[in-house]
């Protein structure tokens, strides 16, 4: 087989039709979809339809339809290998080699989603069986009723450690199929693989055409190590590149042309029943440059709902990370923050259809949020602070790719800026030149230098909704962890893991951000596996955890790890460090991470774009990619004057 199925279909999920027919068609929105004069035809009249949903292209006039692939063949008279050679370098994906192995490899991937389709169906028949009424009472007291757990295939694992294992080997299936879909725990210092989901609700995660690639569990028992737990990375699953109920929210964001995202299971299936099927959630990770694709291809603005607490403002904050460097014409996100004390299940179930309609109705625009979370509680008492403010918000704006929308951007902010400064804009950064009144929507604080008192002689900016945001340290942004091109054996990356190993009830707690890491250490990646395999175990303590990356052959790795992370002196590592530090140094690396890795995936694009069009709009593109990949800093993530102390040593592995 030349090309794989799921090549073809992720150079079709990364270029809508529209896009490519574009460049031959002169199109206008008609409705749902574009439409524009045949190519095939000379007509007066369109009769030329495109559908972006869909996936297609309809000419009435000739009576021809197709998706992309026909388009470039009939258009340029090219062979079906020649279009998918052209379409895949403007989706930036390499061509896969033509082998035995490969052909082998789409055999081995379609038998891996058949096991995953027969664990599904065990786990639903468990739900129903005598063992599963735990499970069956958890779902009935989320108000979800036999018919909603029937829609979306919910199941139950028993608590058995072999009840999976043993049930698809009577069916014909390997060890090492169940091991290859993450069903089973396995290792050196594992003597009989098992199951990895044990006395938990089940949850299916289909891909885009609705076949199980992978499952999510919520635990039945209070104490046990993850409350959530989903497949680990897969041949089939990548958790970073899906989001969960794709395959059931596409036609419906098509129809209603909004897509909304929430971050649970339950809340999307209630969601769901409450009149929202337009409903998704990510799995489990931070909103990733690869799932804004996704919700982008579903709509122009999704809208991500948030809980009103202060842990789902950061996440919305650093949704905005990573959405920012993405951002155009017709890409945007929306914010809604729900009430305090409430997930979207809870206002779904108290409050119904009319209640998630008014929070999603008073959904604000992404600048809003970035500014909130850049003043909201943030002295502005000198010149020189004021001028700082401005500054940070400009170089924000300034990641924004598009030209257009960065000057649009730009002028918003400096509105919004001579509104908070009483209309003197500082100029310590990157100062107004543009006149203009207050952004809409924008209340100025009380007094005339445009920031309040909070009686202690300080002035600090007109609050929003969340704390003061933080800032990099002088001695860690001198730290070798924040210089750039360290590939080989990132300093950054064995950071995270050594904190995780050392601190356990951490480890824990970022389980689902640690599992979705894009790593691009295969050795660090083979290290954080293991050690949250070693988390099912709720008897899991410091100790084990190191004797579990020492059974599984990992010991040199680690002490590679030990000795990267030795050279960075930063205090909050070792084991002995009070958790709270720890958690702060884990959060601000988790945090860098995940922009460079965005950068690097940005700087991909931007190479091709210039490749094919050598245009000063995409030389600019390019050329602040790499300025930012050069010099980035992570301020955003770290607290200032944290790690002033350097030079204490910490516990080894």
């Amino acid at each position: 087989m030349r090309f794989p199925p799921d090549f073809i279909d992720e150079i079709k999920a990364r270029l809508p039709v529209s896009e490519v027919v574009s460049r031959r068609v002169k199109l206008q929105k008609a409705g749902r979809e574009m439409r524009g004069l045949s190519p095939f035809t000379k007509e007066r009249s369109p009769s030329f339809f495109v559908n972006d949903h869909k996936m297609a292209w309809f000419d009435f006039s000739s009576g021809q339809n197709g998706n992309i692939f026909d388009f470039v063949m009939k258009t340029e008279g090219l062979s079906f290998p020649e279009a998918v050679e052209r379409l895949a370098q403007e989706a930036g994906l390499p061509l896969p080699s033509v082998s035995p192995e490969l052909v082998q490899k789409q055999r081995q991937r379609a038998s891996l989603q058949d096991v995953c389709e027969m664990a599904a169906a065990f786990f639903e028949a468990e739900l129903q069986a005598r063992g599963g009424a735990r499970g069956r009472g958890y779902l009935a007291d989320r108000g979800l009723s036999p018919q909603v757990q029937r829609d979306f295939r919910l199941g139950y694992a028993p608590n058995e450690r072999f009840a999976l294992r043993d049930h698809l080997a009577s069916k014909g299936i390997t060890v090492d199929q169940m091991i290859d879909t993450g069903l089973l725990i396995h290792g050196e210092d594992i003597p009989v693989p098992y199951d990895r989901f044990r006395d938990r609700v089940m949850f299916p995660i289909c891909d885009r055409g609705g076949k199980v690639i992978a499952f999510g569990g919520r635990a039945l028992e209070k104490d046990v190590p993850a409350k959530y737990m989903n497949s680990p990375e897969t041949e089939l699953f990548h958790k970073g590149s899906l989001v969960y109920n794709l395959h059931n929210a596409r036609k419906a964001a098509h129809d209603l042309g909004t897509v909304i995202s929430v971050e649970g299971y339950i809340d999307v299936i209630s969601m769901s029943v409450a009149g929202f099927p337009n409903t998704v959630a990510g799995l489990g990770t931070a909103l990733t440059a690869d799932q804004c694709g996704l919700l982008w291809r579903m709509a122009p603005e999704p809208i991500l709902c948030f809980d009103g607490d202060r842990a789902g403002r950061k996440a919305a904050f650093r949704a905005i990370e990573t959405a920012l460097p993405l951002l155009g014409p017709g890409k945007s996100l929306r914010f809604a923050f729900l009430p305090e004390g409430q997930d979207p299940d809870d206002l779904a179930r108290s409050g119904g259809q009319s209640a998630i309609e008014a929070v999603l109705s008073a959904a604000r625009p992404l600048v809003d949020v970035l500014w909130s979370r850049e003043t909201e509680g943030v002295t502005l008492d000198t010149p020189e602070r004021r001028a700082s403010a401005e500054r940070r918000l400009m170089e924000l704006v300034q990641t924004i790719p598009d030209e257009t929308l960065r000057r649009h951007y730009r002028q918003e902010i400096e509105n919004r800026i001579r509104a908070l400064f009483g209309g003197r804009a500082p100029r310590g950064g990157n100062g107004s030149r543009h006149g203009g009144g207050s952004a809409p929507g924008f209340r100025r604080a009380q007094g005339s230098s445009g920031w309040k008192s909070d009686g202690q002689g300080r002035g600090v900016a007109k609050a929003g909704f969340i704390g003061s945001p933080v800032a990099l340290s002088a001695s860690l942004s001198r730290s070798a962890l924040f210089a750039p091109g360290r590939v080989v054996f990132p300093a950054r990356e064995a950071l995270i893991a050594l904190i995780a190993i050392n601190h356990p009830a951490l480890a824990d707690r970022y389980s689902e951000e640690l599992a979705g890491l894009d790593l691009v250490s295969r050795d660090i990646a083979k290290v954080v596996d293991v050690l949250l395999g070693a988390l099912t175990d709720p008897r899991a303590e410091t100790a084990d955890l190191k004797a579990a990356i020492e059974r599984a052959g990992l010991s040199a790795i680690g002490q590679r790890i030990e000795a990267a992370v030795g050279q960075l002196g930063l205090v909050g590592v070792g084991p002995a460090e009070a958790e709270t530090d720890a958690e702060e140094v884990l959060r601000q690396a988790l945090a860098l991470h995940r922009r460079a890795r965005a950068l690097h995936k940005d700087l991909k694009s931007a190479e091709i774009a210039l490749a094919e069009a050598a245009s000063d709009e995409n030389l600019i593109r390019l050329r602040e990619i790499q300025a930012e990949l050069a010099g980035i800093d992570g301020r955003e993530a770290v607290v200032e004057g944290f790690g002033a102390t350097a030079g204490r040593t910490h516990s080894g592995l």
